[in-house]
């Protein structure tokens, strides 16, 4: 249980694919929990976790996606 009293026993965490192997910056997300979207470190699993909502999520994607395009 997360100090936010979110379930995260069966989050199931994907590294992103923007991760390098060599133990840079790194974090995991899963997207599999019911009505929110959970981040973590994956250099440090047990610390915190970030916990957004699916709207939330999918703002920040967007935003990234739409910095990303903006020369």
């Amino acid at each position: 249980m997360s100090p936010s009293g979110i379930d995260l026993s069966r989050a199931e965490w994907r590294k992103s694919s923007r991760s390098g192997g060599n133990g840079g910056q790194c974090v995991e997300v899963a997207h599999n929990l019911t009505a929110v979207v959970a981040v973590r470190d994956s250099k440090d699993r047990h610390g915190g976790t970030l916990i957004f909502s699916r709207l939330a999520w999918a703002e920040f994607i967007d935003t990234v996606r739409h910095q990303l395009a903006t020369p």
